[in-house]
């Protein structure tokens, strides 16, 4: 049985946190009927002990997210933690490690789970009994809490070994760049503008009905943000797309669009008309993207081939080098901008890389 403290006022833990440099991390919370996630836990690993930090209780989270930040993070697969501790407190740590990014690059299977991370380094088998768990429901029962603590036990030895690994290997600094990223704000601000790139089909409308399904999406992303709803509640993807398609000018055309609700028409019919109105000359002069030709397919084997060579030679993972979705990239929409050719992936790889290219 591990041994944790639950944490009802969080300067039981600030000054332990302030001694730290590296905490280990990791949260709990629902996100099935709001757009942003509620958190609902948060459990912490230091060199003193485990903790289960409750949001829902009398602790004073914005004291917590001041100090918590101030000192690096352990986190496994940490994308979706940064993004929930990003939106509670507009805030991040001054350092990341991401135990899942640092396995990868150390040989293991890209995308490794955290129970099997652990399995792997410490022959420790972690249960899977809770992962469904209604992390909103207070109390939380002993067995829930004792599994979500193990999120985060074997956090911090997780880092002490792979990073003695990949020092060795000099690829520590691999593993710091690649966390890095993550702690980027523009991955988690929500801005309705680029909402389009979200909205499913929409990538092959052209024209006027480009500009009309963008506008569309900007709404329904302004509407759930209002609402802390999730997008596909305010209005599905098909029904925008068919409006977008369509382009009544009406609202009684409305009427005959598949799935769209009742309410949703009464509320708020005129302003998806004028929407839509709005788009009527518009020059939006976005292409679908293009097929990619002969030529184009046999450069993306030849990188591919090159990136799969290289992986080989460092025992890891082609996808962790170059993916197949960043090559077709650089190939067919030019971008340059890609990580290929920056960090420590330009050495190993990108210059090689531009010269075929």
């Amino acid at each position: 049985m591990t041994e944790y403290s639950i944490v009802e006022h969080v300067e039981q833990i600030t000054d332990e946190l302030r001694r730290s440099d590296f905490i280990g991390l990791d949260t709990e919370f629902m996100r099935e009927r709001t757009f942003f996630a509620e958190l609902c836990l948060v459990q912490v690993a230091t060199a003193g002990g485990l903790y289960c930090v409750d949001p829902l209780g009398d602790s004073d989270m914005r004291l917590f997210w001041a100090v918590a930040t101030q000192t690096g993070w352990v986190v496994h697969s940490a994308r979706q933690d940064i993004e929930v501790a990003y939106q509670a407190a507009q805030c991040m740590p001054r350092r990341l490690f991401d135990t899942q990014i640092a396995a990868g690059l150390a040989g293991h299977a890209p995308q490794l789970g955290y129970a099997n991370l652990v399995s792997a380094l410490f022959g420790v088998e972690l249960s899977k009994s809770h992962t469904r768990a209604d992390w909103s429901r207070r109390p939380l029962a002993a067995e829930v809490l004792q599994y979500a603590v193990e999120d985060v036990e074997y956090l911090l030895p997780a880092r002490e070994r792979l990073a003695e690994h990949l020092d060795k290997l000099g690829r520590l600094a691999w593993a710091d760049e690649d966390s890095a990223m993550l702690l980027n704000p523009a991955l988690y601000d929500t801005d309705p503008q680029q909402a389009i790139l979200r909205l499913k089909g929409a990538r092959n409308l052209r024209g006027r009905r480009r500009a009309a399904a963008a506008a569309l999406a900007a709404w329904r992303e302004s509407e759930a943000l209002r609402a802390n709803r999730p997008r596909q509640w305010i209005v599905k993807d098909s029904v925008l797309l068919e409006i977008a398609t369509r382009l009544p000018r009406v609202v009684d055309e409305l009427n005959t669009v598949a799935d769209l609700p009742g309410g949703l028409l009464r509320r708020s019919g005129e302003q998806l008309i004028e929407l839509v109105a709005a788009s009527r000359g518009e020059d939006n002069d976005y292409r679908p993207p293009a097929v990619p030709e002969e030529a184009q397919k046999a450069l993306l084997r030849e990188l591919q081939q090159l990136v799969t060579e290289c992986a080989a030679d460092l025992g890891i993972a082609a996808e962790i080098v170059a993916s197949k979705k960043e090559l077709s990239a650089v190939i067919t929409e030019g971008n340059r901008e890609s990580r290929v050719f920056g960090g420590w992936r330009y050495g190993v790889i990108g210059e090689r890389l531009q010269q075929l290219l």
